[in-house]
Parts: C-alpha cells; structure tokens; sequence
C-alpha cells in the first residue's frame, strides 16, 4: 500500500492532504501588470481567477521606477498599439494628474495606486508574497494521466488549485516548473534564419567612442583588469551564446528638498570600483547623468549608455538561478550602483561639470517607501524564454515583407532593441558587445497566440503573457512593459474561452478570441500607409474599427 501511494503522488499528486488556499478556474502567478489585467479580462468573461504573486507591489516595472514608458518618445507614434486596458490604465494615470489624455511619464506610487485601484474595484483575490517552492519542479501537481496542471506549491506551504495557469512572471519561472521548454540567451542566426541575433561582429551602437585601455597598468594585461570588465574571448560572429541583456535600476530621484533622501556614502564604498568612470572622463567621454522627466520633477534615471549604471555581463546567473542567487545579483548591482552616485557626486578626479549635475540629487522618500527609497526589483531586461511550436524571430519585425502572423493577440510597435551582453577587451581596449536598435528596416508587428502557449505535448492548461516564444532579437522588440499588459489581457481572455469550453489552450479558436479582443478594445493591426509628401515619417495607422481602449 504505501509503495501504492508513492506511486500516485509521482505520478501527478492523485493524494493529497493538504486542501488550497485557494482555487478558481484561472490561477495567474506573477505581479507583473500583466497579471492585473489578465485577471480583469479573464474575470469580465465569467471566470473566477486568483493572483498569486512573489511580490507585495504589484505592477512590474512600471511601480519599480520605469515611469517612461516608451510611448511617442521617439518619432514614431507608437500609441496607435496601445488599447483595450492598457490604454485605460494610462488615461487612469491621466485622471490622477488633471489630464482628459493618458498620461505616459508618471511617479511610481501613482502607477501602483491605479493598479490597486483597478484589483479593488475587479476584487481580485491577489496572494502577495508567495513564491513557488524549490526546487521548481516540486511546485507543480498535475493531474494523474493528463498533461494538465492541477495545483501548485509555494515555499510558505500554500497551495493554489486551478482548471488553468497563466505565468505573468518576466523570469518565466511556472513554465519552468512545468518542465515547458525554454531558453536563455542569443540564438545562432542560422537557428532562424536571422541576422541580428548571436555574438555581434562589430558593435556600433552606444560604443565607446575612444580608446580606453582596459588594464589597472596601462597596457600591462598582467597588471588585471578594471571593474566591469569581463576577461574572455570574443567568439565567432553570428554563433549562440548564453549571454543576455544588462541590467540596472530605475531610479526615480529629486531635487525637492522635502521629499529628498540624500544619498550617503556607502558603508563598503571601494572608490577602486569606478576606475574606468574616471579614465572615461579624463578621454573627454560625457558620464550620464539625471534629468527630471517625471511629475513633480523626478526621474526614471535608466541605463542604455556605453557606460553608465548598466552592469553588463555581470547577470547571466540570474534566468536560471535559485531565489538566492537572484537576491545576491540585486545586491550587487543595489550595492555598485549605490557606490556609483556617490562617486559620480563626488570623486574629485571628475570634472567639476560632472560632479555639479549629480549633487542635489537623492532619493524620493514617497517611492520605495519599504525599501529606504531604492527600487524592489531590478530591471530583468531579458530572462527565460518560451519554445513553443511558433516562435516570433527576426522576420516577424521587418517592415518590407515580414513574416505573417496570421493569429495576432497584440502589436509590438518597437524596433528591436536588445542592450549590450557584456563588456570585453577587443584589439588591446575596452569594448562593448551586443547592442542591438534602431535602424529603417523594422515595423510593427502581430504577436502570436501560438508564442503565448506551450506544445500541446507539454502542457494543455498553461500559458504565458510575459516569456513568449521568441528570439532573443524579437524578444528585444516586445519586451515593453505595455506590450507585455497587452499581452496579458489576451491571455486573460483565451484562458477564459478555454475555461468556458473546458478545451486546450491550443484549441481556443481564433476567430472567437479576435472577436473578443475587439470588444474589448484591443489593438491586433496596423496599416502600412504611405506618407504624404512634407508629412511626418509616420508609416503606419490604427485600421478603423472597435479598437480604441476603454
């Protein structure tokens, strides 16, 4: 018998004794946005849906310092893909400033209000604080003989029963658990066919623009390397590696003096760190500094120089790391880039000029108020990846004959925009790899239904709005944190027509999910039109239709 019982539990946890903490038809993990308005729409389709989110803010980036959001700030209008509740959300943000429009630069705490708002007036079931168990594959139940999720299991013991999952994480990590497949990195550009993905022959964008000599002893390799700087090969052009984007810190900082924290020497400053900063502005190279660009004259102070708080090679542990492992990555870039505006303020080998534009500058005692006035999470540019049985590469972006989409669920209307993986030596000086933006040969682009689910051989009940199936160069293109809301009010409604029909999520039928995506508000295409002669280079228009937000 207890041989017997050994046996079902293996086999999907067909015993078990523990009743959940809670169960409904779609369980979402993840505090992302996206989790938010994946519950509201699954909720308004009839379906009862709970959030169970590692972190107590809900709201991703946008409540952790990324108050710009990548809206008409450049010389595209890239609104026109913004709808259904995403465009609410920013017409919310609007309201709470005095504005009839949507509102696209705001502080942090007011984001986290208008996604409060929203899952108190939805009553969403929101757990906050719970985290999947380690290791991840012991946080998952399935259902005995089926490829079917049925509960799963956080490290406080809780457990959450569900008819379908939804992962709203960045990192990706239920598709992990699940044993779906995914991946991390830069894909060879023969793995599809592309030619902005792997190791990048020549780098131009956000490149030093001098010669900096990499060596604690100038031109001595023996003397070691400088901080930041990563002692390996350059590899071939063109060829795969598990090398991702650079992370930072969204900092929202201020000048007011009643709502400034100042920032303090480090009890563990080692000015030795920031060596390559000084040698940067003795060549004459202009060091990156705060400007007010929020209300109330703060700052979403990012990092996308070639030198700037960005720590690039220093996070490939993370994707696939342990809690701790993650935890120890925050604090490292947390306590290098605390280091950082202390030197950038006041190191007295930096030009007066430098130091002049960094003073009086701290941080905001109304952000991060549990946190000393420092962001809670890091800015996961690039994590796991799904491997679905679409994957959006390269072609899908390109504005002259892309790839079809034939099932869109949303618009990625950003050209691909992947930072730099690491920071080597190259021909005897330093340089920065990877960076990919930019350019005339990329348009918007459908996202397809089939990058937001697993193979049917995997799992029938799980899907994601945040790790979509794609290259590491389309990923570039998708990656904004209103794409990924977008995404998962889409997702938030497939899993409610495949709850409603008790189907895979693979067999939703598409022309019954587009059908609601329009009412909803969503925007699913653009239309390619030419400019008129003394116009803006503006190249593309929202087709008309029910598509503008709610």
């Amino acid at each position: 018998m207890r041989a017997f019982l050994a046996a079902l539990l293996l086999a999907g946890g067909a015993v078990n004794a523990q009743p959940p903490a809670a169960s409904a038809g779609i369980v979402i993990y993840g505090g992302h946005a996206a989790a938010i308005l994946a519950a509201i729409q699954a909720q308004e389709l009839g379906q009862t849906v709970v959030i169970v989110a590692p972190e107590q803010h809900l709201g991703g980036m946008s409540v952790e310092g990324l108050g710009g959001s990548d809206i008409n700030n450049h010389w595209f209008r890239n609104e026109l893909a913004v709808g259904g509740l995403a465009a609410g959300f920013y017409r919310r943000l609007g309201a709470r400033y005095g504005s009839a429009q949507p509102v696209y630069r705001f502080e942090p705490h007011a984001a986290e209000a208008v996604f409060e708002d929203l899952l108190r007036e939805h009553r969403i079931r929101v757990f906050r604080r719970h985290r999947l168990r380690e290791p991840l594959a012991s946080a998952v139940e399935w259902v005995e003989g089926a490829r079917r999720l049925r509960a799963i299991r956080c490290e406080n013991g809780a457990r959450f029963e569900g008819r379908y999952f939804l992962d709203a994480t960045i990192e990706g990590d239920l598709l992990a658990a699940a044993g779906v497949e995914t991946t991390v990195g830069r894909e060879a550009n023969s793995k599809y066919g592309e030619t902005k993905n792997g190791i990048r022959g020549e780098t131009t964008y956000r490149q030093f623009p001098f010669r900096l000599d990499p060596y604690w002893e100038p031109g001595n390799p023996a003397s070691g390397l400088l901080p930041t700087i990563q002692d390996e090969p350059f590899g071939t052009p063109g060829e795969g590696d598990h090398r991702i984007q650079g992370y930072c810190f969204r900092l929202c900082l201020t000048r007011e003096p009643a709502n400034r924290i100042p920032i303090g020497k480090p009890a563990a400053y080692d000015p030795k760190q920031y060596e390559i900063y000084r040698r940067y502005a003795r060549l004459g190279g202009q060091l990156f500094y705060p400007v007010a660009s929020l209300p109330r004259g703060k700052t979403d102070l990012g990092s996308w120089h070639d030198l700037s708080a960005n720590l690039y090679g220093m996070n490939h542990e993370y994707p696939n790391g342990s809690y701790a492992v993650r935890e120890r990555i925050y604090r490292e870039h947390l306590a290098f880039t605390h280091g950082l505006l202390w030197f950038l303020a006041n190191d007295p080998d930096l030009p007066a000029s430098t130091r002049e534009r960094w003073q009086g500058w701290g941080l905001c005692k109304d952000e991060f108020t549990d946190n000393g006035g420092w962001p809670r999470q890091l800015y996961v540019r690039d994590a796991r990846r799904m491997v679905s049985d679409v994957v959006m590469t390269e072609h899908h972006t390109r504005r002259v004959n892309p790839a079809p989409v034939e099932d869109p669920v949303a618009v990625a209307y950003w050209p691909p925009d992947t930072h730099h993986v690491r920071r080597i030596v190259r021909d005897g000086a330093v340089y920065n790899e990877g960076f990919v933006f930019g350019g005339d040969d990329w348009g918007p682009f459908g996202i397809s239904y089939r990058a937001l689910v697993p193979r049917a051989r995997e799992a029938l009940n799980l899907m994601t709005a945040t790790a979509p199936s794609s290259s590491h160069v389309a990923y570039g293109a998708i990656r904004l944190e209103w794409t990924f809301m977008a995404l998962g009010q889409s997702a938030g409604a497939a899993a409610a027509l495949a709850a409603r029909d008790g189907i895979p999520v693979q067999r939703v039928p598409y022309t019954r999910l587009r059908e609601a995506l329009l009412a909803a508000g969503q925007v699913l295409s653009l239309q390619l039109v030419e400019p008129k002669a003394g116009a803006p280079p503006e190249r593309f228009t929202a087709p008309s239709g029910p598509q503008s937000g709610r």
